[in-house]
């Protein structure tokens, strides 16, 4: 059965099939899963009788539709009872995934009186004396917030707050996870740019750092600018700039693999969004040969009128040469392909007509700009968003680090320095002796990538004025 997607964990089901005991019965079971085009990852016995068996079948399907056909292609067989189908992707987030766990144990009185009453009273009048304490005596010293409207949730669109909510916890245990860094859902239900930024403002004093994560652009612009102004901790838009750094690191190995200078390639951009906006200014700042900015209009150009301000920043340090045609005609001869945008706008042949040794990253998930099978026959290096394809360029490699280096600074702003310094950090954790076409970024769980960035956007903070570093103990 051929799928237009690759059978993944996201679409993992666990299927409970009682089948008549026989010698063939369970090879039956995966090779009729096997036909259905979807990949076995586990088989339990759970009970047994004389002339039944009882097991649960696990196996990685392409998406919703997908794992119906695999359930009614096991109904199909004889002496074959499905007895339940369960999404294990739905059964992870029973409940949600995070929870709030004391630090300290409350188990006598003397420990209650200092957690709480009256010994904390003592703390409280410290703080009023001086503010600056909160970040070592509370829980700011470590603590961010994951502020949504649900505006832009994944490649999915304006979902709301409710809808986002998976998401964020998703991003708090990826915090804690890779960063050590306690993160807190903050979905809002509102999209008035005036408010979201006055809450934001109120709720900013029980937090070390502000991750501004899946608000559309162009509101999101403004609402991080607006935030930097008014508050006195980092704000970070992770659909800009951590896909920015993780990006400007994967092009820096891949610029190594292939031998070129970033100043001397002409980039095309897919997408010029949040995420491509953030990735374009920073190459900018590293000396970019050139960049084509592509989006709904088409080509950005100075020949276009009313356009909103971002893109009329792009056009104005962009596209020297004035190009105007198609994406497909802007690939021609360009060195470096950097796709956030929608699925299948190129073909094999469109990277055919790129420059020798040409960079592709197609990061539209879950279906990127270009099939990376046929990417991969033009072009030299390859990266997309997936898991389940070499070089997967995934946010996870920075945002946990970048705020874990703020922190301990006790960084009041994020700055481009700090995005340079982690994304070298992230492209120096490979090595250029490990470096190769399949090889141009580390694992995200590679542990020494979050220390890498902390310790690189920690002395980035150190090295600029507003960084306040406290070197006292806990």
């Amino acid at each position: 059965m051929a799928q237009t997607r690759l059978p993944s964990a996201g679409f993992s089901i666990t299927i409970r099939i009682g089948v008549v005991a026989d010698a063939s019965a369970i090879g039956r079971l995966t090779t009729c899963v096997g036909e259905a085009g979807a990949i076995v990852t586990a088989l339990d016995v759970v009970d047994s009788d004389p002339t039944t068996v009882v097991v649960d079948l696990t196996c990685d399907t392409a998406d919703a539709n997908h794992a119906d056909q695999v359930v009614k292609a096991l109904e199909g067989l004889d002496g074959v009872d499905v007895r339940k189908v369960s999404d294990r992707t739905f059964l992870l987030h029973l409940g949600g995934k995070i929870e709030v766990t004391p630090k300290v144990a409350l188990r006598n009185r003397d420990e209650l009186s200092r957690a709480y009453t009256p010994g904390v009273a003592r703390v409280c009048l410290a703080i009023a004396e001086n503010p600056a304490d909160a970040r070592r005596l509370t829980i700011k010293r470590n603590t961010v917030a994951v502020v949504t409207d649900g505006s832009a949730v994944l490649g999915l669109g304006n979902l709301g707050p409710a809808a986002s909510l998976p998401v964020m916890e998703g991003k708090a245990a990826l915090f804690k996870r890779f960063g050590g860094v306690d993160a807190w859902p903050v979905v809002l239900d509102t999209q008035d740019t005036d408010e979201i930024v006055r809450i934001v403002q109120a709720i900013a004093p029980a937090y070390g750092g502000i991750n501004l994560e899946d608000i559309a652009a162009p509101r999101c612009f403004e609402i991080e600018e607006r935030l930097r102004e008014l508050l006195d901790i980092p704000v970070f838009h992770d659909d800009q700039h951590g896909t920015a750094i993780c990006v400007l690191a994967a092009l820096t190995n891949a610029l190594r693999v292939v031998g070129k200078r970033i100043e001397d390639v002409r980039v095309v951009v897919s997408g010029a969004g949040a995420a491509g906006t953030a990735i374009m200014k920073l190459l900018l700042r590293q000396g970019v040969g050139d960049i084509i900015a592509y989006d709904r209009p088409g080509v950005l150009h100075s020949g276009l009128k009313d356009l909103p301000e971002a893109w009329q920043w792009l056009v104005e340090h962009t596209n020297r040469d004035s190009y105007q045609g198609d994406l497909p005609g802007a690939l021609r001869g360009a060195d470096v392909f950097i796709g956030v945008s929608a699925p299948n706008l190129l073909t094999g042949d469109d990277i055919a007509g790129m420059a020798d040794n040409a960079i592709v990253f197609a990061l539209a998930n879950p279906d990127p700009e270009v099939d990376p099978r046929e990417a991969r026959k033009h072009a030299a290096v390859v990266a997309t968003g997936r898991s389940d394809q070499p070089n997967q360029i995934n946010n996870v490699l920075a945002f946990p680090g970048v705020f874990r280096g703020m922190l301990d600074a006790h960084a009041e702003e994020f700055t481009e320095e700090m995005a340079i310094a982690a994304a070298r950090a992230i492209a120096d954790v490979v090595g250029e002796d490990k470096i190769n076409p399949t090889v141009i970024v580390p694992s995200v769980f590679d542990s020494r990538v979050a220390v890498a960035v902390a310790a690189a956007v920690r002395a980035a903070a150190q090295s600029a004025p507003v960084a306040a570093v406290d070197t006292s103990a806990p």
